[in-house]
């Protein structure tokens, strides 16, 4: 099996590619080699024992999905993506590389499947932005998508891009759509909600983190070790079982932002949590406005896809995977 992972440069994708790399199997299939593509060049997993080819590309510049999808790879894991606030402020920007170097990926496959039968599974990242206020909650696996964001927007637009491609049978297509990571490790990226991540990622390693909204909003969150999972079973499941609705919202925790802060005062004690300073901020307030509260995932539950049951879960999972196990 040949694997290919676009946006490997990312959080989500080097710990994807780390975790095929440690199982070598996916769907109970020997993985042979991985290809892994970025704007930047990816990191190899470790332990791999198989080929790993490094791949510097932008899918938004001409030709160069064509170029990619001619080593036929069996699955594609679709990341790359500018994120929420960037694709915000430079509109430009945000649909020549969310939604052109998409549509670029999925032609190239359609092309190449014209030539000899080609049909690779298509593993697509989407998001809870798809949606917007005003909301249910939970919100039913039959709502519609009503983005109120650039970037949203261009995740629903794929997502729509995913459903008829696979109905025309170039390709076998899922759409994931991820609830919020949390808890990201390393440095604040430009994604508006970031925050969420921040104001307990920084606390657990003794600094001070800023939060910008009240603590009564509400969101739906999965720790990165839960995407790793809904990706990689993305990329074994029957989709047949889909139907036409190829696109799913993941399981998750639905919390506050205040139910956020009680779960790292059980966890880390009251140092931790009086490191975070409230200092609002009114873009950031108008845009999670319209945020999805939680959502009913009973589709992608009954396919199998599980998250954390709890947000005391997340921090923990944070604390296993990039702390060592424990707070210093």
């Amino acid at each position: 099996m040949h694997i290919f992972i676009i946006g490997a440069a990312g959080m989500v994708g080097r710990k994807l590619a780390q975790s095929l790399a440690k199982d070598g199997t996916l769907d109970n299939r020997p993985i042979e080699s991985m290809t892994l593509v970025d704007v930047v060049t990816p990191e190899p997993p470790l332990g791999f024992a198989g080929k790993v080819t490094l791949e510097t590309a932008d899918l938004s510049a001409p030709g160069e999905a064509v170029r990619l999808v001619a080593g036929r790879p069996d699955v594609i894991f679709h990341l790359a993506a500018i994120v929420s606030g960037e694709a915000e402020l430079d509109f430009d920007k945000g649909y020549r590389i969310n939604l052109d170097g998409t549509r670029f990926l999925f032609d190239a496959i359609r092309l190449a499947n014209g030539e000899d039968g080609y049909k690779p599974r298509v593993v697509f990242t989407s998001s809870i932005a798809v949606f917007g206020a005003p909301l249910p909650y939970p919100i039913p696996d039959e709502f519609h998508t009503t983005p109120l964001t650039s970037y949203g927007t261009q995740k629903a637009i794929c997502e729509l891009l995913i459903s008829d491609y696979s109905r025309r049978g170039f390709f076998e297509g899922i759409g994931i759509r991820l609830p919020t990571i949390c808890i990201r490790p390393g440095m604040p990226n430009k994604a508006a909600s970031g925050f969420f991540s921040n104001i307990l990622r920084e606390p657990l390693i003794g600094q001070e983190a800023v939060l910008p909204v009240p603590e009564e909003v509400r969101h739906w969150h999965a720790s990165p070790r839960s995407a790793v999972g809904f990706l990689s079973h993305g990329a074994t499941i029957d989709v047949e079982k889909l139907g036409p609705r190829r696109n799913l919202s993941m399981p998750g925790v639905s919390a506050t932002v205040g139910e956020q802060i009680e779960a790292l005062r059980r966890v880390a004690g009251e140092k931790a949590v009086a490191l975070i300073r409230r200092e609002p901020d009114e873009v950031i307030m108008r845009m999670c406005a319209g945020w999805a509260p939680g959502f009913e995932a009973k589709r992608a539950t009954a396919l199998g896809f599980t998250a954390e049951k709890s947000f005391d879960d997340i921090i923990r999972v944070h604390i296993e995977d990039e702390l060592g196990g424990s707070l210093q």
